[in-house]
């Protein structure tokens, strides 16, 4: 059989990688809302906050449904966090994501407290503190359990040990899946809430920041060439030029981008 053009080739890649990344997403988004049922429940049968005097069913409608609302309203606050705030500190990520979500699910509450028992409760200023509470334990056990993904600013590229450094540093090595264990890192792409690797032994994603990955890279040399990708030096097979942008080809094949901002540090640092 004829080997296959390139441009399918690169399709038949850019499918598969798109299907992995659908799938871990799902599973992350999934996993988040059953930890929100299950708090729901809990909170049901524990008939919390005074609603231990009905009866179970109706707690459970009223606590599960609360529950999932604020794990939706949580979701898109974290997201806009990580995306304002991305280098504040995970105390002040808990503590900002707390209030944020606490203010409109407040307002969720009330309604949803109304039209359960056709009363509106009876304190606001009391709801609004049990809501930072929940919120609160919430956010804590979401953050725990799946830390927060934060896209790095262009900032400058850092450079690395000089050459000849082992081919993946001890901090970040422990990160690599079973089937990539021992294995040459080429680079590091980050794709939404997880990142790439780019290895001799193939790719797979992981659920990591950028940020603290290039952290766990010192002793390696390598430098973060655009706000997504982080490449090791030595894994840099060519340099394309065309159009106004630079390109940096991977012994896999895979192209790593340069930003404008980075291009002149990496010029200066010995790259091309």
């Amino acid at each position: 059989m004829r080997e296959k053009p390139p441009q399918i080739r690169e399709l038949q890649r850019a499918t598969v990688r798109a299907s992995r990344l659908a799938w871990a997403r799902l599973t992350t988004f999934g996993s988040g809302y059953a930890v929100a049922a299950c708090a729901g429940a809990f909170l049901a049968v524990a008939g919390a906050f005074g609603t231990d005097a009905l009866p179970l069913g109706p707690r459970l409608v009223y606590w599960v449904p609360t529950m999932l609302i604020g794990a939706a309203i949580g979701a898109v606050v974290s997201g806009l966090v990580a995306t304002r705030a991305p280098t504040q500190s995970r105390l002040a990520t808990w503590a900002v994501i707390t209030v944020l979500i606490s203010g409109p699910l407040t307002l969720v509450v009330a309604g949803y407290t109304a039209i359960m028992f056709g009363q509106s409760p009876a304190s606001l200023t009391f709801l609004f503190g049990a809501v930072v509470a929940v919120s609160a334990a919430m956010t804590a056990i979401m953050m725990l359990a799946r830390p927060p993904t934060v896209m790095t600013d262009e900032a400058a590229p850092q450079a690395g040990a000089p050459p000849g450094s082992p081919p993946a540093a001890p901090a970040f090595a422990r990160r690599f899946p079973p089937k990539l264990m021992g294995a040459v890192l080429y680079a590091l792409e980050a794709e939404d809430h997880y990142l790439r690797l780019h290895t001799s032994k193939g790719e797979d994603l992981i659920l990591y920041r950028l940020a603290d990955a290039i952290a766990e890279l010192e002793g390696l040399d390598g430098a973060q060439t655009h706000r997504s990708w982080w490449v090791a030096r030595a894994a840099v097979a060519d340099v394309r030029r065309g159009e106004g942008r630079v390109d940096l080809v991977l012994p896999s094949g895979a192209v790593a981008p340069v930003s404008r901002r980075n291009l002149k540090v990496l010029k200066e640092l010995g790259w091309f």
